[in-house]
């Protein structure tokens, strides 16, 4: 077995890389750049060494660096994780030529399916249902407008070297096959260093699974059941299952043996996905294939008892495989959650800053769950375990030149049903403050009624929440709920109060049992009754809730149990009350007295400043290009400018009629949050 593994990668997957590294007893190289010299995966390191300055295309892609490296380190293995090299051909063949094991595919099985264009002709010619689309490189923006014409719109843009949903588009007219192909090649060049691109036909209301393969360089080849990833956001997966709740036994062994084969006919070794479109008479579509681990594999893992890591060491170190496929079993269910570093109340933009706060749920292992490079054996019926992998830590930086994604939260459970329950509690309780999260959306997608029937497409995100997400309303009951435990806490903070040492004589404070709690538009008068064990709540309705908590003023994350179910809010302190989150809602809980409540609805409210006549950078990023000048008369829908931040490139748009009077930025300025970029009259 090798003695020293580098990994090729940063954040979260060369975390993950290493824990399984560590439990193998293999010493681990990290590489990092300016903007990573403090992170996470290049403390857990055994050694790491330097590559060069922040942009990835200075650094982590830049393969004579990662060469020196490896000679610097002795490593005998180089794992890429994904991105960044790991399906790059020519950094494998450097790595042959040194005499460097790759922990991935051979390099034609990368030069074949790593390649979206090539991939597809092989599988028509191995006989495998493909979706219509144009093979052949695409010169130029006015090339692709008539190849899209040809197939028929909405088509899909694609990067040719693409994944993680970088240069890909879906243009549902000339301008935005037009737009799309000029940005999808800028993003393809910038993030792999290849603008080939690709356009295929948009298949309508489909469904995105994948196969997860496993093949040794001995000829034989496993399939490790299905990932359900239809939950996605400009093409990037957003959530993840397995196994899918729409296969049924027959289908999931189709498309496996289909995968399987296609992997074999390619010469393949090592892990890989094999992507298909689902239709809803389950009907499957080749995709593509990745010659890499997915970052979704933790819940093919959790489901199978199978380290893949662990897998593609051994294969690359030459072992022949030790699982049959008579032994891959489905045990329980697991979701996947990414956490990405986006703010979902601005069109999930990305944000960038410091990690305030950063305090993950407690991992749980239970069931064929992996935490901490440890197994344990199955798990009693009932029980829920949570693993989260990232890549960051609380006073950590989340920088702009690398992928937002900050960890992957995910749950197992016997059955679907408890690993979402699972997951809603593990979302609560996880703890982000300093930059925006999509930890609310996530939230919400939980509670969706389509995500609890499985019944989405890869649309979902579009269709559900077409203006954006807005928040989340919460129902009566539940908004009930949280009325109560704010009363409860808040009596506790106001008797905290009352015994300040240093009072004034004489001015004795008194705290009562009369409150009206108020939160999104509702009003609840409440008497809360306290004793040792905690607070029962009266409303005026006549019904009664039993609060139960250790929480502390000061806490800010509170677990209580309301009439024994249990609620978990995260806490700030704002006046009269609490800023309160659970289940996606951000909400302002005021507690006051019944008189200050009276007073309180006689106090006008604060109107946010008029920004209509302004385009605000959503965003901190780059100026990357201005489509109009100053005088110009722009119509709604019309580009104004293009902003590039976390290696994706964003269009803004004018949202109504208006005339530009005057041009604040420029290409290559770098922008903050809310700057002012254009005004209007």
């Amino acid at each position: 077995m090798f003695k020293k593994i580098l990994i090729a990668n940063r954040g979260e997957i060369a975390c993950r890389v290493m824990k399984t590294a560590k439990k193998m007893g293999i010493s681990t190289v990290a590489i990092y750049s300016d903007a990573d010299r403090n992170a996470l995966h290049v403390k857990m390191a055994d050694e790491a060494i330097h590559i060069g300055p922040p942009p990835a295309n200075q650094s982590y892609i830049v393969i004579d660096k990662v060469m020196a490296a490896i000679k610097e380190s002795g490593a005998e293995a180089v794992h890429p994780g994904y991105g960044f090299l790991s399906e790059n051909a020519k950094f494998a063949e450097a790595l042959e030529a040194a005499g460097v094991a790759f922990v991935g595919p051979p390099v034609k099985a990368i030069e074949a399916m790593g390649d979206k264009i090539t991939s597809k002709k092989i599988a028509q010619e191995a006989g495998v249902s493909t979706v219509p689309g144009y093979m052949g490189l695409i010169e130029d923006a006015e090339e692709a407008v008539k190849i899209s014409n040809e197939i028929g719109y909405p088509v899909m843009i694609k990067a040719s070297a693409g994944g993680g949903g970088k240069g890909m588009r879906i243009a549902w007219n000339d301008t935005e096959a037009r737009e799309g192909f000029e940005s999808s090649k800028n993003e393809a060049a910038n993030s792999f260093g290849d603008d080939r691109i690709f356009i295929e036909k948009f298949v309508t209301q489909p469904r995105h699974i994948e196969i997860q393969v496993l093949c040794d360089t001995h000829g034989n080849g496993i399939y490790l059941n299905e990932r359900e990833c239809s939950i996605q956001r400009r093409n990037q997966k957003v959530v993840e299952e397995a196994p899918s709740p729409f296969l049924d036994e027959a289908t999931r062994k189709a498309m496996g043996e289909q995968a399987v084969a296609l992997a074999k006919a390619v010469g393949y070794a090592s892990a890989g996905t094999v992507e298909f479109i689902v239709d809803g008479d389950k009907n499957f579509y080749f995709l593509e294939m990745n010659t890499r681990l997915q970052v979704e594999h933790p819940v093919t893992e959790l489901i199978t008892g199978v380290d893949l890591v662990e897998q593609m060491i051994r294969v690359a170190n030459g072992e022949k495989l030790t699982i049959t496929q008579d032994e891959v079993k489905i045990d329980g269910w697991a979701i996947e959650n990414r956490l990405y570093a986006e703010d979902p109340y601005r069109g999930f933009l990305p944000s960038i800053g410091r990690l305030s706060r950063y305090r993950p749920p407690a991992e749980i292992a239970a069931g064929p769950l992996l935490a901490e490079g440890k197994w344990q054996g199955d798990a009693p019926e009932g029980e829920v375990a949570v693993r989260n992998d990232t890549g960051v830590y609380e006073g950590g930086e989340i920088s702009m030149y690398y992928d937002p994604m900050i960890a992957k939260l995910c749950t197992w459970a016997p059955t679907r049903a408890e690993a979402i329950e699972a997951m809603r509690v593990a979302l609560d309780s996880f703890e982000v403050e300093g930059i925006g999260h999509n930890l609310p959306f996530l939230s919400a997608v939980m509670d969706h009624p389509k995500f609890i029937s499985g019944d989405m497409t890869t649309a979902f995100i579009a269709e559900e929440y077409p203006e954006g997400f807005e928040g989340v309303t919460l129902g009566d009951d539940y908004l009930k709920r949280i009325a109560a435990a704010a009363a409860a806490m808040y009596r506790v903070a106001e008797i905290r109060r009352t015994r300040i040492s240093g009072t004034m004589d004489n001015h004795e404070r008194t705290v009562g049992d009369d409150w009206v709690v108020s939160s999104q538009g509702c009003d609840f008068p409440v008497r809360v009754a306290a004793d040792r064990d905690g607070s029962t709540v009266s409303f005026d309705d006549g019904t009664t809730m039993r609060v139960a908590s250790d929480w502390t003023p000061g806490d800010q994350l509170a677990t209580l149990t309301v009439d024994g179910d249990p609620l978990v809010l995260k806490v700030g302190k704002i006046t009269s009350g609490f800023r309160m989150r659970s289940r996606g809602a951000d909400l302002k809980v005021h507690v006051r007295s019944p008189r200050a409540h009276e007073l309180a609805k006689l106090m006008p409210e604060k109107l946010p400043p008029d920004t209509s006549k302004m385009l605000l950078c959503p965003m901190p990023g780059l100026v990357v290009k201005v489509n109009v000048a100053e005088g110009d008369e722009v119509q709604e829908g019309q580009a104004l400018c293009t902003i590039e931040a976390m290696k994706m490139e964003n269009i803004l748009r004018a949202e109504k009629k208006a005339v530009v009077t005057k041009i604040n930025a420029g290409p290559g300025d770098s922008l903050a949050v809310d700057e002012v970029i254009m005004e209007f009259e």
